[in-house]
């Protein structure tokens, strides 16, 4: 009993400081002590030990690869002050041992204990995308057509994933634009561009407004004589309505002449 009990202790022992797990989104390659990669690949959830050999680890699920402070050259010959994306792959876990094995270890990625297949490969298959791709586009419509640069994008690293016989082992799920910066100098040029836009129509305003006071002036000068003799006519019925007032006048003369509602107007001789 004492001899199975110490065996269960050895056991757990070994357990905990000779085996590795491998968890969920990722996938595990037994590499032996002779630093050869044993072929089939060791699934999520299962222990394996590290005794004698190793056991190296891939995450395969929605690698993200982050590409920032790219400079792309627009159509309009621009250099752009900031361009980041990223890339969302996948690997096939049946893939992973002939990946790593038949692959360059420059493709590949180490970080904290883990190696990520293909990153470098996919950082720079889609740079070279990025670059082929902003060069259809002016700087300042890159913005504006962002998910059909990301659409192209993706197409075009995965025909070059497909060149490479790659497709199998290796998928795109996603590319995302992230930040779009035209440079200083072309956004200046456009601020300089609307706000000479801005002045053309003032001026334009200014213009017709012109146009329409010296078309009422010249009507003017054209219809003086009218005008004058509306004046004459008008001055004359003014005439006429006084002369009429004083003859009323003379006719009421000494008699009291009701002018308004209760007042009274004592015409005198």
């Amino acid at each position: 009993m004492k001899r199975i009990f110490t065996l269960s202790i050895l056991a757990a022992a070994v357990l905990a400081t000779g085996c590795t797990r491998i968890e969920t989104g990722e996938v595990g390659v037994r590499v032996g002590f002779d630093k050869q990669v044993q072929q089939g690949e060791l699934l999520p959830g299962s222990f394996n030990q590290v005794l004698i050999g190793d056991v190296l680890t891939f995450p395969i699920k929605d690698v993200n690869v982050k590409l920032e402070d790219m400079t792309p050259v627009a159509r309009d010959n621009s250099t752009m002050k900031d361009f980041d994306a990223v890339v969302i792959y996948n690997i096939n876990q049946a893939q992973v041992a002939e990946l790593y094995s038949q692959k360059s270890q420059a493709f590949h990625a180490r970080h904290n204990g883990d190696i990520y297949l293909m990153y470098n490969y996919i950082v720079q298959t889609a740079r070279n995308a990025i670059y082929k791709e902003a060069r259809k586009f002016e700087a300042l419509d890159m913005a504006d057509n962002r998910q059909a640069m990301e659409q192209s994008i993706k197409e075009q690293i995965q025909k070059s994933l497909a060149e490479e016989k790659l497709d199998g082992s290796l998928v795109i799920g996603q590319v995302l634009i992230r930040n779009i910066v035209p440079a200083d100098s072309v956004v200046q040029s456009a601020n300089d561009l609307v706000r000479a836009k801005n002045e053309l129509k003032q001026k334009e305003v200014e213009v017709k407004t012109a146009e329409a006071e010296a078309r009422r002036i010249a009507a003017l000068n054209t219809n003086a004589s009218a005008i004058q003799y509306m004046d004459a006519q008008a001055r004359m019925k003014q005439a006429d309505a006084a002369l009429k007032v004083a003859d009323a006048i003379a006719s009421f003369k000494g008699q009291t002449l009701v002018i308004g509602a209760g007042a009274n107007v004592n015409v005198g001789k």
